[in-house]
């Protein structure tokens, strides 16, 4: 086993574990408290799940530093380089609601790309994985490239029961005829990245630690996210950004973002 791999397996044991911890703890109402910090609902569990997490990773490497929404202090510092980055809970609203669109993820960020990642979504119990250059798996499968999906053509996908808001404008623009209600960002790109969908836009701040692990399962399905205005996320500078666009096809993200920009 190479030692990506090796390492891998590691942080996909590590994502599913605080999983199990995240659907055991749901049955607690105080881990549900929280209050709303902008657009992100932020709840006790994110910082169990953070300590619970973070413990794991640095069981694995000591030296790896992680990253992390719930630690302000590693978003303050000059990044390293070589890092883990985490989202906890991505879904936090999801998660404390009592939905099942929540996943817990990390990405190993080597320079100002995501190298290895794991992302878990405990209701379903699916275990999303990647390696740079190496593919991505659903459990344990590999995950196909994507065929050509030209623009309005699939399936657009968002958290809501039917496209609202710039989810609406991109539906009636390109005239896209399926929807599909997914939760989190990045269970929305992995459903992309699975070929359970094609498309999807959002337009509010969204973090690094929220794109890092799904953008690099998506990308090793030959699918592409940007941010909103098409450039790249660059895993340098501020971790936060306006939107994003994901989507199967590459040229149907890069088409998605410039009508947007125009």
């Amino acid at each position: 086993m190479s030692a990506q791999h090796a390492l891998l397996k590691a942080v996909a044991d590590a994502v599913v574990e605080v999983g199990a911890l995240l659907r055991g703890w749901r049955s607690d109402p105080s881990v549900r408290n929280g209050v709303w910090e902008g657009s992100q609902f932020k709840a006790e569990a994110d910082a169990m799940a953070h300590r619970a997490l973070s413990q794991r990773l640095s069981a694995i490497d000591a030296r790896i530093p992680v990253v992390s929404e719930e630690d302000p202090a590693s978003l303050s510092r000059e990044r390293p380089p070589r890092y883990w980055l985490i989202d906890p809970i991505d879904g936090t609203a999801s998660y404390v609601h009592g939905f099942d669109g929540y996943v817990t993820q990390a990405a190993l960020v080597i320079g100002e790309s995501p190298e290895v990642a794991a992302v878990f979504a405990p209701e379903s119990g699916v275990l999303y994985t990647a390696v740079r250059g190496q593919g991505a798996r659903r459990d344990g499968v590999p995950l196909p490239g994507h065929p050509p999906t030209p623009t309005g053509h699939g399936v657009l996908t968002d958290n809501t029961p039917e496209p609202s808001g710039i989810a609406r404008r991109v539906y009636d623009h390109f005239g896209y005829g399926e929807y599909l209600e997914s939760g989190s960002i990045s269970l929305k790109l992995c459903r992309i990245a699975e070929g359970a969908a094609h498309l999807f836009v959002k337009d509010v701040p969204v973090r690094d630690w929220d794109v890092a692990a799904p953008g690099l399962v998506l990308a090793e399905t030959g699918g592409l996210v940007t941010r909103l205005d098409g450039a790249a996320f660059t895993y340098r500078g501020s971790f936060e950004h306006t939107g994003l666009v994901g989507a199967a096809d590459p040229s149907t993200c890069r088409a998605v973002a410039h009508w947007l920009a125009s």
